[in-house]
């Protein structure tokens, strides 16, 4: 029964951080698209968006629920640890990936990274 309840519990770390994830996530490339007018609109925008969250959001959880099962049996301090690496690695990757398309001419970004984005944070 001991395993029950940490696996439980590995699905709620999943879930909520995986949540943190997709918000944050779609957000951050909204708001870089909307900076260098990438994309025909802000509606199509949005529905993109939309239909990427939850995609994100699962992608998200699935980590955590295999790290807590796995190695948060035995090093849960190890298991939040790597998690948190995860989740940060993961957000930028998505927002950098998705959210500033190299491909995409944008007169308004230099080298399509939005005038916003920290200088010390690679895209």
């Amino acid at each position: 029964m001991r395993g029950v309840g940490f696996g439980a519990k590995g699905v709620g770390f999943g879930v909520l951080f995986g949540g943190l994830t997709a918000v944050v996530s779609v957000t951050a490339i909204g708001r870089a698209w909307a900076a260098c007018d990438v994309g025909s609109g802000t509606a199509a925008n949005g529905m993109t968006l939309l239909l990427l969250a939850p995609l994100i959001w699962i992608a998200a959880a699935v980590p955590w629920v295999v790290l807590h099962t796995t190695l948060g049996r035995r090093h849960r301090g190890a298991a939040l640890a790597a998690g948190l690496v995860l989740t940060l690695w993961l957000t930028w990757f998505l927002v950098t990936w998705l959210g500033m398309p190299d491909s995409y001419p944008a007169p308004s970004c230099p080298g399509n990274v939005p005038p916003w984005w920290p200088g010390f944070i690679p895209a």
